[in-house]
């Protein structure tokens, strides 16, 4: 799907055929004997004989690694031992341990994603805690959530007094609070607003419709956020703060793990009105202000750093001499100051070329050399420079949500995509989201956090707005950079290359969908990109009693069939019509 003649092919040649599992994640209710109410409508009596789609394999405990290629017992997919229910396979701790002698820790490259070769991957079905419940949904999961599902009392004890988080019952309780507003986000996103506005106005009437939260915590800053339709990104590393993108993910606020210290992250350039460092714990100052290039990267012209942190209002200390420094780096990339109140400092990124080049021949600052920056930002180092974009690559002056949703970029242009592609591919998921939730049969409230596996230019999650979910879409790193006009539909997302896991805790999605994704990498020649494989990654990313849609070419899903139940997925058969009007098999 890497540009407009293909994407044609796909639509208008190939009967293309969808499918749609139910993770019964039977090995929760089986094997551990644990939470049996929830899965007991999933279970089969041993008396009786087992419905049609139902696994009958006796999936085994056992500690398994991938094989090359991957082994598949008879009895079905091995499920790992209880004590690694939250595995997370490029977030290894264990693993970047034995790394470290090579890694540039000053630098904190030891918090950035490290994949095990695939002979260190294990290759068993990731297991949910001991008493592992059914996630509260939205919108009360953003304040409450089980204390069993999540069970870690860290954050709680070091950040209680900031309001974090609090244990209340058998539950998690978020009041709201943070590190820089303890009172709660609701005032200090109005004091932000202010701040920029000059007191007229909130964040979203000065322009701000998406925003990326550095070092997030619990993500309640995005959580009420999301009240002035502002859409957010959230990330933070897996490090001392325990398990924060974890509680992000189950109160079903977008969120990712990840970390900003010597590759670029992965999202396109201008993509942001504004990006948010709350006592992020990271050192803009040093590097030659190298992260703050990156910063400059992913801002769109005019957009804001907000930047809440000590050396923003403390005298004492080393704080006046790192102002010092980012005063002095924000000034050669022709950043203005334009608000300092309380305990925040905000920067806007003029659009101002001729101070660049005037800095630039100063020695202020180096400008990057002409490069295509329509990439993906993929495993890409950062570079120490700032990037002065051409015409034709600027940013379009864009509308607030809702109407952003329904922006086409230029950008898609020049990859095949033209607007009638563009326009029938949004109405073509208009239509398939209708009956994938006649097909899914429940509440829409049942779901919340969805992945959008292979996402295009969008369609799929612009079909879900008016539903209580986000989508975090996904743009393999192999395929044209179509997530910029992604972002510039008001969305979020990423790139990611799905030979490899993804950067989340398990158990974090209630729907995944994967349209032709494993056609896309079915011949790609590396280790980490077979069928198998990518399904352990979605079993391990899918909560349990989620669904999985899988559209594909025949013979892909007619595999995928025969393997499903090996993963204790139940699987239906339905039928559609495609976007020609034929008839698609949709297996459920």
């Amino acid at each position: 799907m890497g540009g407009g003649q293909e994407f044609e092919w796909k639509l208008g040649q190939m009967i293309m055929v969808g499918m749609l599992l139910m993770v019964g994640c039977f090995y929760a209710g089986t094997l551990y004997a644990n939470n049996a109410t929830i899965y007991a409508s999933q279970l089969s009596s041993s008396s009786s004989p087992p419905s049609p789609g139902t696994s009958t394999f006796t999936n085994k405990i056992a500690l398994t690694y991938r094989k090359t290629p991957p082994l598949i017992p008879e009895t079905g997919i091995n499920v790992c031992p209880l004590n690694l229910n939250e595995y997370i396979p490029c977030h290894d701790v264990a693993y970047v341990k034995t790394l470290l002698p090579s890694l540039d820790t000053n630098r904190r490259e030891e918090l950035e994603r490290h994949c095990p070769p695939i002979e260190k991957r294990l290759f068993c079905l990731v297991p949910p805690p001991k008493d592992y419940k059914k996630p509260i949904r939205w919108p009360t999961s953003r304040d409450y959530v089980w204390r069993s599902n999540v069970n870690h009392t860290h954050l709680a004890e070091v950040k209680g007094g900031q309001n974090w988080v609090h244990p209340k019952d058998q539950f998690w309780w978020f009041p709201g609070g943070g590190t820089h507003f303890k009172h709660g986000a609701p005032e200090y996103i109005q004091r932000l607003g202010d701040m920029i506005t000059n007191g007229t106005g909130d964040l979203r009437s000065a322009g701000v419709s998406q925003v990326l939260d550095v070092g997030c915590g619990v993500a309640s800053f995005s959580a009420f956020l999301l009240a002035l339709d502002i859409q957010t990104m959230s990330f933070a590393p897996k490090d001392g703060h325990e398990n924060q993108i974890q509680f992000a993910l189950e109160r079903g606020i977008g969120a990712m793990i990840s970390a900003i210290a010597t590759k670029q992250m992965p999202y396109p350039s201008s993509s942001f009105e504004m990006v948010h460092c709350s006592r992020c714990r990271v050192d803009w100052h040093e590097n030659d202000g190298i992260l703050l290039k990156e910063v400059n990267r992913l801002l769109r012209s005019n957009g804001y750093f907000v930047y809440s942190a000590p050396p923003a209002y403390r005298k004492d200390k080393d704080y006046p001499i790192i102002w010092e420094k980012l005063m002095n780096l924000t000034s050669a990339m022709c950043w203005k100051l334009i608000a300092r109140k309380v305990q925040t400092a905000i920067w806007i990124k003029q659009d101002d070329l001729s101070c660049l080049q005037h800095n630039s021949e100063q020695k202020l600052v180096d400008l990057c050399d002409a490069g295509d920056d329509s990439k993906s930002s993929w495993n890409t180092q950062l570079r120490n420079c700032i990037q002065v974009r051409g015409a034709q690559s600027d940013s379009p002056k864009l509308p607030s949500r809702p109407e952003r949703l329904s922006v086409y970029s230029e950008s898609l242009s020049g990859k095949g995509v033209t607007q009638e592609v563009f326009s029938l591919d949004t109405a073509f998921w208009q239509d398939q989201v209708q009956h994938y939730w006649r097909l899914l049969n429940v509440n829409k409230t049942e779901i919340r956090n969805v992945m959008d596996m292979n996402a295009f230019c969008g369609g799929f999650a612009v079909a879900l707005n008016d539903s209580p979910t986000w989508v975090m879409n996904i743009v393999p790193a192999s395929m044209s950079n179509t997530l910029s006009a992604i972002y510039n539909r008001g969305l979020i997302g990423a790139f990611h290359d799905w030979c490899e896991p993804f950067s989340t805790y398990p158990r974090t999605y209630d729907l995944l969908h994967a349209n032709h994704l494993f056609s896309h990498y079915k011949n790609r020649g590396r280790q980490g990109c077979v069928m198998a494989d990518i399904l352990l990654e979605m079993d391990r990313m899918i909560r349990p009693q989620g669904f999985i849609i899988i559209r594909d070419a025949e013979t892909i899903t007619a595999r995928i069939q025969d393997l499903a139940p090996k993963f204790l997925w139940e699987v239906e058969s339905h039928t559609l019509e495609n976007i020609e009007k034929k008839p698609e098999t949709v297996l459920i």
